[in-house]
């Protein structure tokens, strides 16, 4: 669990929501109660936002100084009563839950359970990625399906034209000064074979790009693989994979040639290629190296992080000099595994921690139930004294002690939903590791890397090597009776100790 974790406050209510139940000291107070029952969580600042619609909230004040508190540190939570109360758009809510994940920052949502500091709640930015995907799609579809067309009519498709062309209208044609420049760069390769002494050449020669930057090799090798060049414009052959991203290259089914002025021969660019294709094939490694499965989670005693260095099959803490071998260690995370999914009884787990969610349930409802009581007495007694039924006296007696007793079920209330709030993320964080620990079990032998390194960063939240044993720790602990202590499994281990 991250220890000293700064959280935020989220409170958004619009007026016709002003009412005791709802309001802005209540949500606040939920939250603090449920921010208290996380070790090591402290509120550092609450964000409010009152009497504010949801239907756009991107550009409130408020909003931007969460946002920028997010990426600069000060929070890496933010902990609001429902998805409604962050944004009713469906749009900036995709788009928050997008900077939250690349901050490395977590959403806690209490009503629908969701935290994504926890194992179940991290599956919740896989879902939001999926709908930003799907209404990215949907969005583009209708724009896609018509760049096809307009490319093979030879209308432009927007962005400048390459080097050595232009757009004219909607024109294109040779420009007569880039030109020149573009025919030399197939010259000088040809003489040179280097793309770096090619770019070098052209900068000391005086030669600049459109912009009036020196070339560099990827601008040479860009354009040298162009075939505009040589009279085939290239069109509909990438797409955008979204904001601030690479331009991703589509299947080359898709790819549109449209005929244009050549600057160089057919022959001159086929060599050109040719020689830079020979070049790539000589210099393609064999493949990346696969990650080891549980690098990342590995520290010595002392805390510190252990690698695998290139050409050695051990993890090893470059301060210490503690070492244990790859393979070692994933047999004995197999075995712990093993043995941890075998010490627990997983239906006794999930009937116990049920059990105790529905009787905190429960309890808020009898709560709630018993301070709507005392406040329609209280609304009784009022009518009471204002009809003259109920002297001054009387009023004052009987109205005070039900008074009390109403505030202090306002402050019991946020307290009960924060726990039965804590109850249900523990619930689907420990489901979700017994279940994920349970499926690398079974089906090890069939699985790949990636699919084995997925489900490793889904349960571990360390494993540490000492002299004598190794500590793993999975992400939660079912809170009910087995056999080992906690969720830590100590293993005694033959590897010799650092000298």
């Amino acid at each position: 669990m991250e220890q000293n974790k700064k959280v935020g406050i989220w409170i958004r209510v619009s007026t016709d929501m002003q009412v005791k139940e709802e309001s802005p000291e209540h949500h606040e107070a939920r939250a603090r109660y449920y921010v208290q029952a996380k070790e090591g969580w402290h509120v550092v600042e609450v964000y409010r936002l009152e009497a504010v619609s949801g239907k756009s909230v991107m550009g409130h004040p408020e909003a931007k100084r969460m946002l920028a508190d997010i990426r600069g540190g000060h929070i890496t939570g933010l902990v609001f009563s429902k998805l409604a109360r962050l944004a009713r758009s469906l749009k900036e809510l995709l788009e928050f839950a997008e900077i939250f994940r690349q901050e490395h920052a977590d959403l806690i949502s209490l009503s629908e359970n969701i935290d994504t500091s926890s194992p179940a709640g991290r599956l919740f930015f896989t879902i939001i990625a999926a709908m930003a995907e799907w209404e990215r799609d949907e969005i583009s579809a209708r724009v896609a399906a018509s760049v096809p067309i307009r490319a093979r009519l030879g209308k432009p498709l927007g962005g400048a034209a390459p080097f050595g062309y232009k757009w004219e209208g909607k024109d294109f044609i040779v420009d007569e000064q880039e030109a020149p420049v573009r025919k030399l760069m197939y010259e000088l390769f040809l003489k040179l074979q280097r793309k770096q002494t090619v770019a070098k050449t052209l900068n000391t020669m005086g030669y600049r790009s459109r912009n009036g930057s020196k070339f560099t090799s990827t601008t040479i090798g860009r354009l040298l693989q162009d075939s505009t060049a040589k009279g085939a414009r290239r069109a509909n052959y990438t797409k955008s994979p979204g904001k601030n991203k690479n331009w991703a290259v589509k299947p080359e089914s898709e790819w549109i040639y449209i005929p244009c002025e050549a600057i160089v021969s057919e022959e001159l660019w086929n060599q050109v290629n040719t020689l830079i294709d020979e070049q790539t094939k000589r210099r393609t490694p064999i493949g990346p190296k696969a990650v080891d499965l549980l690098s990342g989670f590995v520290t010595c005693a002392a805390g510190h992080k252990m690698y695998v260095y290139q050409g050695a099959q051990v993890y090893a803490c470059p301060k210490c000099k503690t070492r244990i071998a790859v393979g070692t260690l994933d047999e004995i995370y197999q075995v712990y595994l093993k043995d941890y999914l075998g010490s627990i009884n997983h239906a006794q787990y999930l009937e116990q921690s049920d059990r105790q969610l529905q009787d905190c349930k429960a309890l808020l409802e009898s709560t709630s139930k018993e301070r709507n009581k005392l406040a329609k007495k209280m609304n009784d007694l009022l009518n009471m004294r204002l009809e003259g039924e109920l002297s001054k006296e009387s009023f004052a007696k009987e109205y005070k002690p039900l008074e009390d007793r109403v505030a202090q079920l306002d402050v019991q209330l946020p307290q009960l939903e924060a726990e039965i709030d804590v109850r249900s993320i523990q619930l689907l964080s420990g489901d979700t590791v017994i279940t994920e620990a349970k499926t690398l079990v079974d089906e090890w032998q069939s699985m790949n890397m990636e699919q084995k390194r997925a489900i490793v960063e889904t349960i571990t939240t360390n494993i540490e090597v000492g002299k004598e044993d190794i500590t793993i720790t999975l992400a939660y602990a079912p809170p009910v009776p087995r056999n080992p202590e906690n969720s830590a499994h100590h293993h005694m281990d033959s590897y010799s100790p650092p000298a």
